[in-house]
């Protein structure tokens, strides 16, 4: 996939109206509606500066929540939950609608941006931004004659406000999609060695097409969390009550062994901390080897912190998608948190996927010490897994 896209510096904005793509997708408090952080707000005044500077007409679009677009379908969800289809009325229908109105976005942004842009309803109100109806694309660009990507979180979604306009209008780059196609893409393409990746999260099958493509461009991956123990199970350890995928254990042999083949460095963890139940009260219990029948593992233990700790010290550029263990629970984030600290000290090109890595590497304090830190999830692993992105690819090339 061809990374290098034109971009806002590579087009003519002045009198024009450009339809700009943001991700206002913003987390609010579920009962008074409060906005609980302006991040991704803050994240787009750079692109929406530079275009009203130019002299361009702004209109902002985005989604917010996951509204139910048509009456019926609301019925049809709320009677899967299990709710009288008698009971539903359209007013409660409405009044889910409310709640995920971009009102308190627009309010936000008129206070930290000192300029004047339109912002548009939440698109998901319209039954075809979704489904990417070329009819609801058509409507979105006849108010523009310039469209521009800003919102790399959607990218790996072909609706119709992230790929469909594009069939309409010339499309370029934001700010925002240029940094993330400008970091990842080279680290993906011509990174700087050695290449680790380090990959976590609860299931292998998450990551199988990450760990398909890592393996033709890395020169260490490294697997916790709860999908190293289904490749433990392959090596032939005993792994107790811990997650397991055990249709997946001939493809973690598979992998193992094509890593072998590749001279790829695969790391597993060497000793875990595990407990007895699934809890934040639960004691953690060192094990190394096998883990007994009736514990589980939690998150990685010492050993595995100084074996992996050691791995990203003379790495070149490291990627890390994914927690080291249960990273919600305190006493089993010790794994992530070391595995942030590591990649801070490192003095490689660091780039974080979003999610709790990224929450980890925030919390404690790193963010400014990591080169990148992605602002879409679904995006980045799909950028991971080197997946044509149909917002991406619907960018002209430079």
């Amino acid at each position: 996939m061809n990374y290098n896209k034109k971009t806002v510096y590579d087009v003519d904005v002045k009198g024009k109206k450009v339809l700009l793509r943001c991700d206002f997708n913003v987390p609010q408090d579920k009962k008074t509606g409060e906005i609980t952080s302006d991040k991704r707000i803050v994240a787009a005044l750079p692109t929406i500066k530079y275009l009203l500077e130019q002299g361009a007409a702004v209109i902002a679009c985005s989604h917010l929540g996951k509204p139910v677009a048509t009456f019926d379908s609301y019925v049809k969800k709320q009677v899967e939950k299990g709710k009288n289809e008698a009971d539903i009325t359209k007013e409660e229908w409405e009044k889910s609608l409310k709640k995920l109105t971009l009102a308190p976005v627009a309010k936000r942004l008129s206070e930290l941006l000192g300029g004047q842009l339109l912002l548009l309803e939440n698109l998901r109100f319209a039954k075809g931004e979704t489904k990417n109806d070329p009819a609801f694309a058509k409507a979105l660009a006849d108010m523009a004659e310039i469209f521009v990507s800003d919102a790399f979180g959607t990218v790996h979604r072909a609706h119709a406000s992230t790929a469909g306009v594009a069939a309409y209008l010339p499309a370029y780059s934001g700010l925002l999609v240029k940094k993330e196609l400008d970091v990842m893409g080279k680290a993906l393409d011509d990174p700087k060695r050695p290449f680790v990746a380090v990959l976590g999260g609860a299931k292998v099958s998450d990551k199988i097409n990450v760990i398909n493509n890592l393996l033709e461009k890395a020169d260490t991956i490294i697997i916790g969390g709860g999908m190293a123990y289904t490749f433990k199970k392959a090596q032939g350890y005993e792994i107790g009550k811990s997650l397991l995928e055990a249709d997946r254990i001939d493809y973690a042999k598979d992998m193992i062994a094509k890593a072998e083949a590749k001279g790829v460095k695969f790391l597993l963890p060497v000793d875990n901390m595990c407990a007895a139940e699934f809890s934040a009260e639960a004691e953690p219990v060192l094990v190394e080897g096998d883990i007994p029948a009736d514990l589980m593992g939690m998150d990685i233990g010492p050993k595995t912190i100084e074996l992996f700790s050691a791995a990203v010290h003379g790495a070149g550029t490291i990627v890390w998608n994914g927690p080291m263990g249960v990273f919600e629970f305190e006493k089993f984030a010790v794994g992530t948190k070391a595995m942030a600290k590591a990649l801070a000290e490192s003095g490689a090109i660091t780039i974080v996927g979003g999610g709790d890595s990224a929450a980890a590497v925030e919390k404690l304090g790193f963010a400014d010490k990591i080169t990148h830190i992605s602002t879409g999830g679904g995006a980045s692993l799909e950028f991971l897994e080197g997946k044509e992105l149909p917002g991406v690819a619907c960018l002209l090339d430079a």
